[in-house]
């Protein structure tokens, strides 16, 4: 099951800006887009926006959205550092597989 958190920023440079960070796997996907009409673009989080992502998490758990495990995770995997995309603590190799077949 995913979990998405959703604000919005303003910056003087770039003006008013959606974020989305949405945890799922293992991970957290940052995304962000500047208007209704525009498209999606991974998004580089900064401190500003991991510890926005926390209070927004701490803020479910009372109302039982989701579970202390699940806070506890995310507070695990925002204090990863990521470019945009994914971002977390899951391997991109394959797993183990069987040889012979």
């Amino acid at each position: 099951m995913s979990i998405m958190f959703g604000w919005w920023n303003k910056d003087p440079e770039q003006g008013k800006y959606e974020v989305h960070a949405v945890v799922h796997g293992g991970n957290i996907e940052w995304t962000r887009h500047q208007g209704h009409h525009t498209s999606w673009e991974p998004h580089i989080p900064d401190d500003d926006d991991r510890a926005r992502l926390i209070y927004e998490a701490e803020k479910r758990v009372p109302r039982r959205l989701i579970t202390k495990k699940q806070f506890d995770e995310i507070k695990r995997l925002s204090a990863n550092d990521g470019a945009g995309g994914l971002s977390g603590g899951r391997s991109s190799r394959p797993g183990p597989h069987r040889e012979g077949r």
